[in-house]
């Protein structure tokens, strides 16, 4: 059974959109069961690990049978080493310990808007200082957009801060999270990076600087985790949901995306991500929206939409 370049077009965009959307719920419902932060990200690369590893040793056997002589990390990293590291660095490990963090402190409405609404902020910005990209009218608007709606999400937050509140705390992770992954983002675009390879290579880089040093101080107990009391149902699934889910299969549809409707469109489609997610935050786990979150959560929305506009001819 064969299907048309349009059903799988349009297959990609919603797996994709519902990995994204579903993944900030489910984060922050992990949040308040067994596991840490640190728990769901060793669990979130040693899932990816296991599909994404022995996929690398194909790639780099490919390579070398080819007459190339990339690749790093004794074989598990198709790519330099400095690449890998510094992608690593910002695109695997900051990232995920930033996000995961932010869900103990902040709800996944406040994600739903400060994650994808940063994104796009801090990727502009660094392309404009990095690759010298000039930033249209429409884009400007749009960016725009996109400071109001976290202003008034994050802002309200750190209004609260004096009454002692820790949801600024949160909010201030999301956003960092998003600058990791938009600097990350413009590497892969300043070195013309694959993203196939580029995936393999953070969750390479992760595996063997994150996963033996946390593994072993947390099975001596010298740093907290619930791995050890955990039920085994949650372990697998939050192994195969964030490791397979979110960065695995996310990864390609998000590719075969791509490769249908463009950059531009997808980046329309993906804009579905804000409001899904909080309408599940909304719906699933009982999370209040008010009427800041609802203003902000308009705002990055259309910031994102603006962003994408092509410019007229």
């Amino acid at each position: 059974m064969q299907f048309s370049p349009r059903a799988l077009g349009l297959s990609a965009a919603v797996i994709t959109v519902l990995i994204w959307s579903s993944f900030i719920v489910v984060a922050r419902a992990s949040a308040s069961h067994n596991l840490l932060p640190l728990d769901i990200v060793f669990l979130r690369i040693l899932g990816a690990s296991c599909v994404l590893l022995p996929w690398g040793g194909w790639l780099l056997r490919a390579q070398r049978q080819a007459g190339e002589r990339t690749g790093s990390l004794m074989g598990l990293s198709p790519l330099p080493l400095r690449v890998t590291a510094i992608a690593g660095l910002f695109g695997g490990m900051l990232y995920a310990m930033l996000a995961y963090s932010g869900f103990f402190f902040a709800p996944a409405a406040h994600a739903s808007v400060l994650m994808p609404g940063s994104l796009p902020l801090w990727t502009s910005l660094l392309a404009m200082a990095v690759l010298h990209d000039k930033i249209t009218r429409a884009r400007a608007v749009g960016l725009a957009c996109i400071v109001l709606g976290d202003l008034l999400v994050g802002g309200a937050s750190l209004l609260k801060a004096f009454d002692g509140g820790d949801v600024w705390k949160g909010d201030l992770m999301f956003m960092s999270a998003a600058f990791c992954w938009a600097c990350y983002s413009v590497m892969v675009r300043r070195h013309a990076l694959d993203p196939v390879r580029a995936t393999i290579a953070i969750t390479a880089f992760a595996c063997v600087s994150f996963l033996p040093i946390y593994g072993v101080f947390a099975w001596m107990t010298w740093i907290p985790s619930h791995l050890g009391s955990a039920p085994v149902a949650e372990l697998v699934f939050q192994a195969v949901y964030q490791g397979v889910g979110s960065v695995v299969i996310s990864g390609i549809t998000f590719n075969v995306m791509i490769r249908h409707f463009g950059p531009v469109r997808s980046t329309m489609i993906t804009a579905l991500v804000p409001g899904l997610s909080a309408l599940g935050a909304v719906t699933f786990l009982g999370e209040p929206m008010h009427l800041n979150l609802i203003a902000g959560l308009a705002m990055v929305t259309c910031g994102i939409l603006f962003g994408v506009r092509q410019p007229k001819t």
